[in-house]
């Protein structure tokens, strides 16, 4: 579960770095807000 939730975030990041998706449709596709997204940018 935690795997499928790892390479679920590396493939919306990797969408997001390469401008193909925005912040807010990144977080959408994980099920979180965009603040949530962008606190874990922070970490990444």
């Amino acid at each position: 579960m935690q795997e499928n939730r790892k390479m679920k975030f590396q493939e919306a990041y990797d969408g997001w770095s390469e401008g193909r998706l925005t912040q807010a449709e990144v977080a959408l596709l994980l099920g979180q807000c965009e603040r949530s997204f962008r606190r874990h940018i922070e970490r990444y």
